[in-house]
């Protein structure tokens, strides 16, 4: 059996990445708790102070409750070394084989690319294009709104 987790994101700005971030992978701003009507109005119940107030959405969840929470947890600190971990985004199709044949270089690599345009115009940087002649495969690197380093391929 598997054990439920989420993933946690230090952010100067929680709700810029949250927003980014569910638009990017197609999920949606978590909602506050049943019977409150903000986030804010959740965290005064629970006795949180003021300085953790008015973040505004920092949190999103997959809207078909498969993929794990991400929470924007709020830090002033600024990022200053490579992350240690990140995300990989697929859009190609990879090498599947479908119908008997796999989804050729060029179209993935059309995929990949557009999917980086797509990115680039919510906040997203592309940084390196990795694709090697004669290799069958095809990514970018990017960094988020805050540097933080992802790809997708």
């Amino acid at each position: 059996m598997s054990t439920p987790f989420q993933l946690v994101i230090d952010a100067k700005d929680p709700e810029l990445l949250a927003r980014f971030w569910a638009a990017a992978l197609g999920y949606v701003l978590e909602p506050p708790p049943e019977g409150f009507a903000t986030w804010d109005d959740w965290r005064r119940s629970i006795g949180l102070s003021d300085e953790y107030l008015g973040i505004a959405a920092d949190s999103i969840i997959d809207p078909g409750g498969e993929g794990p929470r991400i929470w924007f947890r709020a830090d002033e600190e600024a990022r200053v070394v490579k992350n240690r971990l990140h995300i990989d985004i697929h859009v190609s199709g990879g090498r599947t084989v479908l119908e008997g044949r796999s989804v050729p270089l060029a179209t993935r690599r059309e995929r990949v690319d557009a999917e980086a345009r797509r990115l680039v115009d919510l906040g997203a940087t592309l940084t390196v294009v990795m694709s090697q002649d004669g290799v069958d495969a095809y990514a970018v690197g990017m960094k988020d709104p805050e540097g933080n380093e992802f790809d997708i391929n």
